[in-house]
């Protein structure tokens, strides 16, 4: 099999996608150090570039985090090229493999909630080279965790309070609120 990689800029400036033609991984995987790198093989490869702050992986795609003082022009050619040969060799992004997710568990109201996250929010969050998991409801409050090029965007406030909240709160009256629990 041929292997395209293509990039897709994300709202967050120091992130890029590089999405490929091959499925990467069922879920997804975020290493935002280079220590918790240690079990991902294609990510501890990315991690030794000194440009590079952050890898997530998820479907058909990696999200590499840069260091504000590098710039992409310079970066882009090295990194398509770096995950071309790491797909093509069928470098591992993760050791052993996770766990499918399962059925949502929970309440009624929590059910319903992790159904929509995964309906509704899921694809557009991942269209921006992250991820959303469902953390918890208590008291009104739906506590997520925001991932990939997610985790310290600019837009990702707007985007969990004016798109997620208000998009939970209109289809589950029981939620008042959405935060997003810090990393």
């Amino acid at each position: 099999m041929n292997i395209n990689v293509y990039t897709e800029a994300t709202p967050n400036p120091a992130t890029m996608k590089f999405i490929v033609n091959k499925l990467l991984i069922n879920g997804s995987a975020d290493f935002a150090t280079k220590e918790s790198a240690e079990k991902s093989p294609f990510a501890k490869e990315l991690f030794k570039f000194s440009f590079v702050n952050g890898v997530f992986f998820a479907s058909n795609f990696v999200t590499v985090t840069k260091f504000d003082n590098d710039n992409w022009d310079d970066l882009l050619p090295i990194l398509k090229e770096f995950v071309k040969g790491a797909v093509e060799s069928e470098l591992k992004v993760q050791d052993e493999e996770q766990p499918e997710a399962g059925d949502f568990e929970g309440s009624d109201t929590e059910v319903k909630i992790q159904q929509i996250l995964h309906d509704y929010v899921r694809p557009a969050v991942e269209q921006d080279g992250g991820a959303i998991t469902y953390k918890s409801f208590d008291a009104g409050i739906v506590t997520v965790e925001l991932r990939g090029s997610c985790s310290g965007c600019p837009s990702s406030t707007v985007t969990l309070k004016a798109g997620i909240e208000n998009l939970l709160k209109r289809m589950v009256p029981e939620v008042t609120e959405v935060v997003s629990e810090a990393l």
